[in-house]
């Protein structure tokens, strides 16, 4: 009975280890992207499990839950905090170069507007973007928001509401639909300290789940990399991706883009379920283009949200040789 079940178990390893290879859009496939790190758990518990027990064909058991283990784990090894580090931080810039960058899916139904508007103003964020904001969330940071020189809404009810604030000076802001659905992004050419100007890119795109394949969220993800692909100025890419970050659309972005992460090496540093411990994962990203010097890196506490906030400072400084 018991090796029957380890079976059971097994070839449900087997089978959410190999669909995400298909590549398929699918969002019943591409889920099991994201808990790469629960399957390569269960994986290695089967295979503690099956050790001491007498199962039919068990090397050849034993064979597939450690293949699987090995590749679950090579998957999700840059997001653990001994791996090497892609991005290194700037340690003594100065701080009138710096900029603050905040995001936040603030959960639509969510109500503690004060709370993330404590957050927003001890942060004093230089770029702020939230995500899923209806008219309440509008209403409810209106007196943050109105400290802010440029402000941009996409106020909705269908969890795809955005809204960008920035106190740094404006060249130009324009709302994208990357792909072929109503999901927007924002695009914004800002300046920074010392008058040099940088693209901020923010993107929400919808996430695999019943009724959504993952089509229009790769394609939005690919077309926001070209854009910085073309571009003659340092990027910034910052949002909730509905994306995992070992996906191959979100490698894809980064070898797009030319992007570097500051998660890898740093752990997963999880941004979603803000409830469930066990279930976190990092959907919410920040990317930047080696051009930009990365001051620090981390996620912010809870507001209510099923997300936690990101917040990274960035310097464009030549320091170089000031990175630890």
């Amino acid at each position: 009975m018991l090796s029957a079940l380890i079976w059971i178990l097994a070839a449900g390893v087997f089978v959410t280890t190999a669909l995400p290879l298909t590549n398929s859009v699918h969002w019943w496939i591409r889920m099991w992207e994201f808990p790469r790190l629960h399957i390569a758990a269960v994986a290695l518990a089967l295979i503690l499990l099956a050790l001491p027990v007498e199962a039919p064909f068990k090397p050849l058991l034993l064979a597939g839950l450690l293949l699987c283990l090995v590749y679950q784990v090579a998957q999700i090894y840059p997001y653990l905090p001994f791996a090497p580090r892609e991005v290194e931080l700037i340690r003594n810039s100065t701080r009138d170069a710096r900029v603050c960058l905040l995001a936040a899916n603030v959960q639509m139904e969510n109500r503690r507007h004060a709370d993330l508007a404590r957050i927003i103003d001890r942060e004093d964020p230089d770029v702020l973007l939230l995500m899923e904001t209806d008219a309440a969330w509008d209403r409810g940071l209106s007196p943050v928001l109105d400290r802010y020189a440029t402000v941009r809404r996409k106020v909705t009810d269908d969890y795809y509401g955005m809204i960008f604030a920035t106190r740094l000076p404006v060249d130009s802001v324009e709302w994208m639909y990357p792909s072929d659905d109503d999901t927007p992004a924002i695009k914004a050419v800002l300046r920074e300290p010392g008058g040099s100007a940088f693209n901020f890119i923010g993107l929400h795109p919808r996430p695999p789940v019943p009724g959504n394949d993952t089509k229009a969220r790769d394609e939005q993800i690919r077309r926001a990399a070209e854009m910085t692909s073309s571009a003659d100025r340092p990027t910034a890419c910052m949002g909730d991706f509905n994306d995992v970050a070992w996906s191959w659309t979100t490698r894809r972005f980064k070898r797009y883009g030319s992007f570097a992460e500051p998660r890898v090496g740093r752990g997963m540093v999880s941004s979603f379920h803000a409830d469930y411990r066990l279930l976190r994962l990092p959907i919410d990203q920040f990317f930047l283009t080696p051009n930009i010097g990365l001051v620090s890196f981390e996620r912010l506490e809870d507001f209510g949200s099923d997300h936690f906030p990101l917040k990274a400072t960035i310097t464009f400084e030549k320091a170089a040789d000031a990175r630890d």
